[in-house]
Order: structure tokens, then C-alpha cells, then sequence
């Protein structure tokens, strides 16, 4: 499997992260659009290990990557994007986080409730059986159940969905494992608190951008991190979902953004 995409021109200065785990090609959108103004790197992660990962994205930038770059992550990817920062601190020059999951255990009982409390009964049930499921080391087919997860999910996590350009070759099928083997080492990080703590190796400048409808808590992302990254900044976009780059009426609020934070470490960087 290919493991990075490139759109614009050179220097590639930008990389959009990928979510999932396990969902190669679902920001392809956002680096189309970013490479109207700046060369985008659309990495795309292959392994079925939390290290496995960090490893191999590590390996893209460097190779490909005019670095310091802008890393912007889009759910599990924020995670990755900033777990690869503060690894690595002298990588990247601006860390961006869209819709990112919550930084510590204590805000997951609000995700979840949050969740099925936009789901009818009979989907209620469907849910919970499948992340049982996907729990469990002897689920088989996966891809199926992960398959009607997804379809849950965006039913829970979009405001006001709208379709977007798209291609043919955006969507990449991964390795059926992938969500189970590395989301389980991820969330285990979260409960430990070694995740949060990660926070405290970031040089960079941090921005969090985040939907009032994402049923990921905001609260579950600004109260840790402000406790723990010195140049911490949020944007809460009006009715907005998981996906911003997605939603009718937040989605030139979200690249306007983007933009702005992209320009502005661009700018200083020529001072």
C-alpha cells in the first residue's frame, strides 16, 4: 500500500493526518483544498501498531516533509499528530487538531452518551453491540462491523452534512485490524494518563479546532491542554459536526481558519 499522497507543488510544507484508526483517504478532501495555496503531504499510515505508525508517518515527513511543517490532524490523526510532536519536537513548526478525541478517561462516559442519545433504540443496541464486539479479541470480519460503525457514527457526529468533491482513488481500503490493534493501545494511553502527558515534550504552537455539535466533549480537549501546552489556542465553530471540512455551514469557517494559522507561521518564519 502507498503510504503518502501529494497534492500542489513544492515545498510541502503542510501534512494532513488521517483519522480511523484505519480510515486512509478521508481528509483528501482538506489537502485538495490546501493545495490551492500550499504543497500538501496526505500521509497515509499502513501499520497496525500505535509505534508501528508514529514510525512510518516519522519516516514520510522526513523524506518528504520541508520541515519544520504544519501537521494537522483530523480525529485518531490529531492524536498521532500530536504524539509524532511531542516525540519529536524539532519536526513541526504549528500543530492543528480537528475534532479531536478527549485527552483524558473522564471524558469518555460524556462522548458516549453524547453519542446514543442521537441514535434511535434499536440503533442504541446495534452500537453498543458493535463496539462489544470490536472489543473483543475473537471478533472476526471486522470490516463489516467497523463498516456499519461508521455509519452509526456519522449519523451521531454530523450537524449538517453536505457532499464534497471527491475522487475515485480518496479512499483507500486498510487492513481490517487496524481500528482494534491500534486504537486499543492508543485508549490505553488516554487512561494511564500518558497520553495528556505527552503535552509537555510540545514546543510548537497548538490549535484545536472543534465543532459545538462533535459529540467528542470540547471540554474534553481545551481543560487538559491548557494545563499542559504553553501556546494553546481553540476555536469553537457554530453548528458543526466531527467533520468540519464537511458541514454546510461551518466549512469556509474551518479553511478560513486553517489558513490564517497556516499564514501566520509562514509569515513569521520570513521575519
Amino acid at each position: 500500500m502507498i503510504n503518502v499522497r501529494y497534492y500542489g507543488n513544492k515545498p510541502f510544507q503542510v501534512a494532513v493526518i488521517h483519522g480511523g484508526p484505519g480510515a486512509p483517504g478521508s481528509v483528501a478532501a482538506i489537502a485538495r483544498e490546501l493545495s490551492k495555496n500550499y504543497g500538501v503531504l496526505e500521509p497515509i499510515q499502513t501499520k497496525t501498531s500505535l509505534e508501528g505508525q508514529v514510525l512510518e508517518l516519522y519516516g514520510v515527513l522526513m523524506a518528504f516533509g520541508d520541515l519544520p511543517i504544519t501537521l494537522i490532524g483530523h480525529s485518531w490523526g490529531a492524536w498521532l499528530a500530536y504524539i509524532i510532536t511531542a516525540r519529536y519536537p524539532s519536526l513541526t513548526n504549528k500543530l492543528i487538531l480537528v475534532g479531536s478525541g478527549p485527552f483524558e478517561e473522564k471524558y469518555v462516559k460524556s462522548l458516549k452518551e453524547n453519542r446514543l442519545s442521537r441514535l434511535s433504540s434499536k440503533e442504541n443496541k446495534e452500537f453498543q453491540f458493535i463496539t462489544d464486539e470490536l472489543n473483543s479479541p475473537e471478533t472476526e470480519e471486522n470490516d463489516k462491523k467497523i463498516a456499519r460503525l461508521g455509519e452509526l457514527v456519522s449519523k451521531t457526529d454530523n450537524f449538517k452534512p453536505i457532499e464534497i468533491e471527491t475522487e475515485e482513488h480518496d479512499r483507500i481500503l486498510a487492513e481490517g485490524n487496524t481500528f482494534q490493534l491500534v486504537w486499543d493501545e492508543a485508549s490505553k494511553l488516554r487512561k494511564t494518563g500518558s497520553l495528556l502527558e505527552f503535552g509537555k515534550q510540545i514546543k510548537c504552537p497548538v490549535v484545536a479546532i472543534h465543532g459545538d455539535y462533535d459529540p467528542h466533549p470540547a471540554e474534553g480537549i481545551t481543560t487538559p491542554l491548557e494545563n499542559v501546552i504553553e501556546d494553546f489556542r481553540f476555536y469553537l465553530i457554530k453548528k458543526c459536526g466531527h467533520s468540519p471540512w464537511k458541514e454546510q455551514y461551518a466549512n469556509n469557517r474551518f479553511y478560513k481558519i486553517i489558513r490564517e494559522e497556516i499564514d501566520s507561521i509562514r509569515y513569521t518564519a520570513k521575519l
